[in-house]
């Protein structure tokens, strides 16, 4: 069975958020997540040329820094970003570096 390592709300950390969100792919990745506004898989949500293992460590990043929530739906990895967990701990500062990485 798999386990995903998820940090508590009050566990995540802004330098964890930055350091996930400075890589373009991770920053895409959920930029994608945020507008489908629904849990996806990780080739959903991910760059269709970057190859399996590579999207599975971004993934990995992302959820270990706080930013998603993963889920095992029968053989997919569903996720979603944790706005409302990032909100309470800094609030509107996903939505200000979503705004601006568009600049």
């Amino acid at each position: 069975m798999v386990r995903f390592v998820h940090p508590a709300r009050q566990d995540i950390t802004l330098a964890g958020i930055l350091a996930a969100l400075a890589d373009p792919a991770r920053l895409m990745i959920v930029k994608s997540l945020i507008r489908q506004n629904e849990c996806m898989n990780c080739t959903e949500a991910g760059p269709c040329n970057m190859a399996k293992s590579t999207l599975s460590n971004h993934f990995r990043v992302l959820r270990e820094a706080g930013l998603i929530h993963t889920t095992k739906q029968g053989v997919e990895h569903r996720n979603a970003v944790r706005e409302a967990d990032i909100n309470a701990r800094f609030p509107g500062l996903l939505k200000s570096i979503l705004k601006h990485a568009d600049e």
